[in-house]
């Protein structure tokens, strides 16, 4: 069986990271049945990053080359039947979310407003995680910020990159059903991996105050949520 490993769930979304609530989300879609293991240890993973699939004797890291072979091998038709324009938007729109993680990021690990509920809840909902673990990641975060570029801005120079990408969300979502039609796609998994973190998380950030002014992003986030929930795997 297919095995997901991912960063642990958190606020009731099946992963507090974007890319890997994304392959949840597109596994799911697809009807792939799957194992889903929550780790925070990455030294077995491509890379080390999370998350990454087993599938047989092949280990697979990076979200869009796990989508990208799973499509390949299986064959699975999620995105038959797009087109030459929707698929250069599909891969326009994952390269401006990789733009907002880490804007997302920053929200939790280096703002000092969120930082302290944002590792609370990580403690109530997983007992196992240490708080030392915690603070560890926090400065691996910091660092990670810096060396990308993020984390040389000011704070409010931060969020409006991450709300800049939202909004051109925004415009591209439409108000009912899903991105390229009335089913969705792998480019709905992603979407969905990304604000379905901002919806559902507990804590107000700007991102989430931004979100929730726009109801054709909440209504997708539900759609795809609603989509998840009558399936099994």
């Amino acid at each position: 069986m297919l095995t997901l490993y991912s960063y642990p769930d958190l606020f009731g979304v099946a992963d507090n990271n974007p890319y890997g609530l994304k392959v949840y989300a597109f596994l799911k879609l697809c009807k792939l049945g799957f194992r889903h293991e929550h780790i925070l240890d990455t030294k077995d993973a491509p890379r080390g990053q999370l998350p990454y699939l087993q599938d047989g004797d092949e280990t697979i890291g990076d979200s869009d080359a796990i989508i990208t072979h799973l499509i390949a091998r299986y064959p699975l038709p999620l995105d038959d039947g797009l087109t030459a324009s929707q698929r250069n938007t599909d891969h326009l729109i994952r390269r401006m979310l990789d733009d907002l993680y880490w804007v997302m990021s920053y929200s939790r690990w280096k703002d000092e407003r969120f930082w302290l509920l944002f590792r609370d809840a990580l403690l109530r909902t997983h007992p196992g995680i240490t708080e030392a673990a915690l603070e560890a990641a926090r400065a691996y975060n910091s660092k990670r910020y810096q060396y990308q570029g993020i984390g040389r801005y000011a704070r409010g120079e931060v969020y409006a990159r991450g709300i800049a990408d939202l909004r051109v969300l925004a415009d591209l979502v439409p108000v009912s059903g899903f991105l390229f039609g009335a089913k969705p796609s792998s480019c709905d998994a992603a979407i969905y991996g990304f604000i379905a973190n901002i919806y559902f998380y507990e804590i107000d950030t700007p991102l989430k105050e931004f979100l929730l002014s726009w109801p054709n992003l909440v209504a997708h986030c539900r759609a795809v949520q609603t989509a998840l929930d009558g399936l099994s795997c």
